[in-house]
Order: C-alpha cells, then sequence, then structure tokens
C-alpha cells in the first residue's frame, strides 16, 4: 500500500506564501497521479490541482487564480505545493492524494489519502 505524509502546514499573514510537501513511499505501480485537495471549514473537500508523475505535466482547478504551483522531486517522492499571495479563504486542511493511472484531472479517482496539514491564513 501508498503511505503519504503531508507537512508544511502552519499560519501564514495573509499576502505571504507558503510550500507544503507530499511524500509517498510503498508504491508498487508506474502510472500514476497525485494531486491536491483542500477542505475548508464547513466546505466539502475540493479539488487544488495535480501532476502526471510520468511527464511532469500538471492541472489546476480554475479558482487558483496562478497563485498555486504544483511540482515534484521524483527521486525524494515528493510532492509540493507553493501558493502565493495567501487569502483567508485559503484557510483550509490541505490533503495530499494519490490515484493509478497518470492524468491528474479525474478528482474521483484518487483514492489514498494522507492525513492532511492544517493551513491557517491571518488577516
Amino acid at each position: 500500500q501508498v503511505q503519504l505524509v503531508e507537512s508544511g502546514g502552519g499560519l501564514v499573514q495573509a499576502g505571504g506564501s507558503l510550500t507544503l510537501s507530499c511524500a509517498a513511499s510503498g508504491r508498487t505501480f508506474s502510472n500514476y497521479a497525485m494531486g491536491w485537495f483542500r477542505q475548508a471549514p464547513g466546505k466539502e473537500r475540493e479539488f487544488v490541482g495535480g501532476i502526471d508523475w510520468n511527464s511532469g505535466d500538471t492541472y489546476y482547478a480554475r479558482f487558483v487564480k496562478g497563485r498555486f504551483t504544483i511540482s515534484r522531486d521524483n527521486a525524494k517522492s515528493t510532492m509540493y505545493l507553493q501558493i502565493d499571495s495567501l487569502k483567508a479563504e485559503d484557510t483550509a486542511v490541505y490533503y495530499c492524494a494519490t490515484k493509478r493511472g497518470s492524468i491528474p484531472n479525474i478528482p474521483q479517482a484518487y483514492d489514498y489519502w494522507g492525513q492532511g496539514t492544517q493551513v491557517t491564513v491571518s488577516s
């Protein structure tokens, strides 16, 4: 089974930047995607974006408005999410997830999840 561990969350002032990490281990299949989700208080979990691990191609939800950047370090089996110009509405638990198949923009297909990391933006 795959284990995913998120880190890097914390309390950040509005307008600042933050980088989250997701380290994966125990993967046994070659074609897959990894993605980021978030869940704000009182809201449903929403898809932020993902990356095709084979090609490195990324996909983002429309709402990111260019403020979110997903990248990877293949040697470390780690995915990153950089958030710039943080807003209060970015406050949420951010989850790392992965799925079989390398197409990242199929949110319902992600079926392995990390424990989440809290991002709190002060205003």
